[in-house]
């Protein structure tokens, strides 16, 4: 994997130059539209770079974009992977390790989650304040490597609380619904029974999801401060289920990304 890192490495910098990225961006299912905001600079297809997983979800572009947004240098995933595309956790995180080799310093999440609290509706945002791993397996399994990080990272602080403090802030400022909870990740890719649903807000979720903890992972181990927002698509309550599309949930997540936009501007150019 260290040799793998490494050469992907080295041929996205032979086609960006003296482009060091400051700030990794991962864009969730329909909330890609924030790279309209990016002066770009230079775009890669994931199928042109050396040992990149290509995304195989439909709402996912596949690109890498590298650019200005309010005065950082930023490299923008549009398009992420999941363990339900057959992908292994190391694949999963594989961009996170060559965004960190490229010189990035903070790490930007954004992902469409269904609720589990009654109190955050569908159209909502919820800043991740913590999360619960319910994957079946973990990006930090096997040989681990010193340069990149500790054997046994600490946990307790995934999400970086200066940036959840000024993100709430932010949404406040500009009337935007916004929430902080616990998101639960999952493997996906079918949603959840009624009963799971119970379950997962019984221990303590307050949205559901099939990424971004694999990535939040790995950003921890190697020491990057994390900043991660759930665009709310679908509301789990097991008393009152309401059927789900995959339609439904891009069409409110498309609806709600310029509320989430907004955050992600003003958050970066407070860095």
């Amino acid at each position: 994997m260290f040799q793998n890192i490494y050469s992907t490495t080295e041929y996205i910098k032979k086609r960006i130059g003296d482009f060091e990225p400051e700030v990794g961006i991962i864009l969730g299912t329909g909330l890609g539209g924030l790279v309209n905001e990016i002066q770009v600079e230079h775009k890669l297809m994931y199928t042109n770079i050396p040992d990149f997983p290509i995304s195989t979800v439909e709402f996912h572009s596949g690109r890498l974009i590298f650019g200005m947004l309010q005065g950082k240098k930023v490299v923008a995933m549009q398009g992420r992977f999941h363990y339900y595309e057959g992908y292994d956790m190391k694949q999963i995180t594989f961009p996170v390790r060559v965004m960190k080799a490229l010189g990035i310093k903070h790490l930007f999440v954004s992902n469409a989650s269904g609720s589990l609290n009654p109190e955050i509706k569908k159209g909502d945002l919820m800043i991740i304040d913590d999360h619960i791993n319910l994957q079946h397996d973990n990006p930090l399994r096997g040989r681990n490597y010193d340069d990149f990080g500790p054997r046994f990272p600490d946990m307790s602080e995934p999400y970086n609380k200066g940036m959840i403090e000024k993100a709430l802030q932010i949404a406040a400022a500009n009337n935007i619904r916004c929430h902080k909870g616990v998101y639960v990740s999952v493997a996906g890719p079918n949603l959840e029974t009624r009963a799971e649903y119970k379950y997962l807000r019984i221990i303590g979720g307050d949205a559901v999801g099939m990424s971004t903890v694999p990535e939040v992972i790995v950003a921890n181990h190697m020491g990057l401060p994390v900043f991660a927002v759930s665009v709310i698509t679908d509301e789990g309550f097991p008393e009152n289920p309401v059927p789900v599309s995959v339609d439904e949930i891009v069409r409110v997540a498309q609806e709600s990304e310029p509320r989430m936009t907004l955050i992600l501007k003003e958050l970066l150019a407070s860095l």
